[in-house]
């Protein structure tokens, strides 16, 4: 989960920049935590304007080459920490004016492109999809664990219908060699009933090895309840999404803290707990027309936001019970 997905030329695109600059108003002044910092798009726009800091995060240690030019133009006003997202409790903010905490959890192109990462189905050799501040890989994952934990992995990660295929075409194939690259797409093609003459058959799986790898749900989960935590009165917790799993997520997290769950009209009247956000609006913004013709892979963007309502910090949150099945997915990798 690191940073805006972009088209095949190397150039950086930070999807839907007008509109976020919009919703967080940096014109304002305050500090801005870039939880993906990436190539730096974001954080480079928010700098432009005075009585602005950033605090950029990355798990990637390649985003620190691009940190270090920041550092050496806005000596004061920026910080980088190559951290979790998750792990936005470890930074110390009682201090900080922190207006707004935004996330865009797509991948660049120079994450797509990288060799060693091998996050592309295009990739030759072994499977790799390590974002950074990893603990297993993705060829730990298909040659290690199970056709049925395979199956889940394919199924709730990537909506993959023919997982159960996949997954057991794959612990036949690993008997005979280690599975790279090249031979998991070989399998995908074999196993797939119908081709997909809109996306590459080997999309769904890839996706799910990386949510799967990287721990995507759960950090994402961590990562929105401790940004709730650090923002001030008035501040604002942005997350661009790429994918309807990760949407899914942000969408209930924003409205179960910003509306009082329905009562009975039989029930006792009791007093309400008070809400945390102010949900302006509860469809998500999306790229326009211009923007998706210059930045195609944009067109699957959704950028939804929410404005914290007062300074208070300890507050009670469903959303790990809501999404535990996929946590328990993830947990598969404890044993690798």
């Amino acid at each position: 989960m690191d940073a805006t997905i972009v088209p095949k030329v190397e150039k950086h695109y930070p999807v839907l920049l007008k509109e976020i600059i919009s919703v967080i108003s940096p014109q304002h002044g305050g500090t801005f935590i870039d939880c993906t910092f990436g190539q730096g798009g974001y954080s480079k726009k928010i700098l432009e304007f005075e009585n602005t800091n950033i605090i950029a995060l990355d798990r990637d240690a390649e985003s620190e080459k691009v940190a270090n030019h920041f550092k050496e133009s806005f000596v004061d006003r920026f910080i980088f920490r190559n951290i979790k997202f998750s792990q936005l409790n470890n930074l110390k903010l009682k201090n900080e004016n922190i207006r707004g905490v935004i996330f865009d959890l797509g991948y660049s192109y120079t994450q797509i492109k990288d060799p060693q990462k091998g996050l592309s189905f295009e990739a030759d050799g072994k499977l790799n999809m390590q974002l950074g501040l990893n603990s297993y890989s993705a060829e730990d994952a298909i040659n290690k664990l199970d056709e049925k934990e395979l199956e889940k992995i394919f199924k709730f990660f990537g909506d993959e219908k023919e997982g159960k295929y996949i997954a057991r075409n794959i612990v036949k194939e690993r008997l005979k060699k280690k599975i790279d690259t090249k031979t998991l797409v070989k399998i995908i093609d074999k196993s797939k009933k119908r081709i997909n003459f809109k996306a590459h058959n080997a999309t769904k799986v890839f996706q799910a090895l990386r949510i799967f790898v990287n721990k995507e749900i759960s950090e994402l989960i961590f990562g929105l309840v401790n940004a709730a935590k650090v923002l001030k009165k008035g501040g604002v917790l942005g997350v661009v999404t790429f994918h309807s799993l990760e949407d899914k997520i942000v969408k209930y997290f924003f409205k179960s803290l910003s509306e009082n769950k329905s009562i009975s009209r039989y029930s006792p009247v009791t007093e309400q707990a008070e809400t945390l956000f102010n949900l302006i609006q509860k469809k998500p913004i999306t790229p326009s027309e211009e923007e998706i013709d210059e930045n195609p892979p944009s067109r699957s963007a959704k950028f939804r936001y929410a404005i914290k309502k007062k300074d208070f910090y300890d507050f009670d949150t469903d959303i790990q019970d809501q999404f535990r099945n996929l946590i328990e997915i993830e947990n598969y990798g404890d044993k690798l």
